[in-house]
């Protein structure tokens, strides 16, 4: 071949490949447009402030805004210090989006100054004060899953004995929540050392002590990736007593594809296996600004996409 007709075939190629690569291209953003909005394979829920940049400080603005995105759920950790009114509108909404509300914290319900492990009668009625308040912003806010942390280690007992007393106390919040059908959901954490449930296993043999429908496990994948890892085999042995997952990529504790953690394996698995619970976005944005929180939402549908 001569150089006339080598030149002349090769731009021809390089105008077929070039071609061919803008219609790959157009389609991913054509796929990319038409999942706005759509709902995502898994019910994903981000929190207060999250996308305030482009929603607005209005945390009613801001769900509205979630739900046009295709998320189908919130949580809010804050929501029993929330007014009762505050409460209510939030719950008007989600029932009008047809939206869920994931977790909100049981207020004081176990933490370093009054931890369930030391068998303090005055800790244990700040835990069920606590209890009782949690019905009540249900009834507001729709909530059904109230996350409690039993705080810290007392280093002057043995184990077993802080082990007895957390079920214990746990046993009497579970009596004030079960008939509401409200779920207390434990958070075992990597915080500091010093906290006392770090790990699946350990609260799965908590879940199995208190023995009742309303205390279960809340799988924070940020915090089990840092204190023990092998995540999907973890959740696989402790199943039956999970009731909410909570996402963080590590290092960083931002949205998915920003750390190590292979999040769209962990989701395939967790459609797989059947999942239809809420899992709470709990972690902050890598960037800043609206461009940071556009960035979240095509994190999310990255990582939804394993179908």
């Amino acid at each position: 071949m001569n150089r006339n007709s080598f030149l002349k075939n090769s731009s021809l190629l390089a105008g077929t490949l070039l071609t061919g690569t803008a219609v790959i291209a157009n389609s991913q953003l054509k796929n990319t447009d038409s999942a706005a909005g759509k709902p995502f394979n898994l019910n994903y829920a981000p929190h207060d402030g999250m996308f305030k940049n482009l929603a607005g400080n209005n945390f009613l603005d801001q769900i509205q805004f979630m739900y046009d995105q295709g998320f189908r759920s919130i949580e809010d950790n804050g929501m029993a210090g929330r007014s009762p009114v505050e409460q209510e509108k939030i719950g008007n909404l989600l029932a009008k989006l047809g939206m869920q509300m994931g977790v909100f914290v049981v207020d004081k319900g176990g933490n370093g100054q009054n931890t369930l492990t030391a068998n303090k009668q005055e800790h244990i009625d700040i835990f069920l004060k606590g209890c009782k308040q949690a019905v009540e912003v249900s009834k507001r806010c729709g909530g059904k899953l109230a996350t409690v942390v039993p705080g810290d280690f007392t280093r002057n007992l043995p184990l077993d004995i802080q082990n007895a007393n957390v079920i214990t106390a746990l046993r009497k919040g579970a009596e004030i929540l079960e008939p509401h059908g409200i779920v207390m959901v434990l958070e075992p954490l990597s915080d500091t050392p010093d906290l006392y449930l770090r790990t699946s296993a350990q609260t799965y043999m908590i879940c199995k002590g208190v023995n009742s429908p309303s205390c279960k496990i809340l799988y924070d994948m940020y915090h089990m990736a840092k204190n023990e890892g092998n995540m999907i085999n973890n959740i696989k042995l402790t199943w039956d007593e999970i009731a909410y997952f909570q996402i963080g990529d590590n290092p960083g504790r931002n949205e998915p594809t920003t750390g190590e953690v292979n999040y769209k394996n962990i989701f395939k698995f967790l459609h797989e296996k059947g999942y239809k619970g809420v899992l709470g976005m709990e972690h902050g944005n890598s960037r800043p600004g609206k461009e940071g929180e556009q960035r979240v939402i095509e994190a999310y549908r990255e990582s939804d996409n394993f179908l």
